[in-house]
């Protein structure tokens, strides 16, 4: 078993053999059992959709909590969540998310951002814009390779794919706005993300999604540690919010931090 506690700031760890998440005593999960993507779910957005590789490919735990914290993170407009990539390929292409967007928050011109943190394994998550109401038509692609402790903003306007390049299981934590659902049809529409990673004889292989009308180059960024956000490595996520209830007002209230969200996507875009 794959002990998640000390990366976590919660008693919980991952049951390879079964895989499925343990629970400590007094963490509580809103449904009992977790939501699974499986390949016939995927077969819109995958490389290879005649591939028969593989079934369940993750697993979503949405609103893991201890007990007496609920009331609290429902009052800050909350929800922490932990997702599991088993590792393999389909095909020659690497496990991944289904990839989504996230409405603009009422009120704003902003989308809702949200917060990654790995626990295990590795991640490269790929993150793109489009430009208004053509999702064919990318303005950036970013992709940001991950390790355990690593911390990965994404901001407003940007969908995202998570990808698990390793051998092993890609756990990782997030703290999102409770409250909005993702929007998977730009992506499925566009069968897939603006780029496929697989496994090549060396090292992956980055190939171009052809039916995007335009695609910028994929440009390869660090993670970029943003203290002002508590995205600080090796302080666990659900730590934070213990500490400090108010240490993620930036998920519930974007149209508060334009100028952190304009700072950090100018630190993406001089990356090399």
């Amino acid at each position: 078993m794959v002990d998640l506690s000390k990366r976590s700031g919660l008693p919980i760890g991952w049951d390879k053999k079964s895989m499925r998440l343990v629970r400590g005593e007094g963490v509580v999960h809103e449904n009992r059992e977790p939501d699974i993507r499986r390949r016939a779910d995927m077969q819109e957005v995958l490389f290879d959709s005649r591939a028969e590789e593989l079934d369940e490919l993750y697993y979503m735990y949405r609103g893991l909590a201890f007990s007496d914290d609920v009331p609290l993170i429902r009052q800050f407009g909350l929800r922490y969540d932990i997702t599991v990539l088993r590792p393999g390929t389909i095909s020659r292409e690497f496990v991944k998310t289904a990839g989504h967007y996230h409405p603009k928050k009422p009120g704003t011109d902003l989308t809702w951002p949200e917060v990654y943190e790995v626990l295990n394994g590795r991640a490269h998550y790929l993150m793109q814009c489009h430009f208004p109401g053509r999702p064919d038509k990318l303005e950036a692609v970013y992709l940001i390779a991950a390790k355990p402790g690593d911390k990965v903003l994404v901001p407003p306007g940007y969908g995202h794919i998570t990808i698990n390049p390793g051998d092993d299981f890609l756990i990782m934590s997030n703290w999102v706005a409770d409250g909005f659902a993702s929007i998977y049809e730009p992506i499925k529409k566009m069968r897939g993300g603006a780029y496929f990673e697989l496994r090549g004889e060396e090292a992956p292989e980055f190939v171009a999604n052809s039916s995007y009308t335009r695609l910028p180059s994929l440009k390869r960024c660090p993670v970029i540690p943003m203290e002002e956000f508590s995205l600080i490595r090796g302080l666990p996520f659900y730590s934070v919010f213990k500490e400090d209830n108010h240490a993620f007002k930036f998920l519930t209230h974007p149209e508060e931090y334009r100028d952190t969200f304009g700072q950090y996507l100018q630190q993406l875009s001089k990356e090399e």
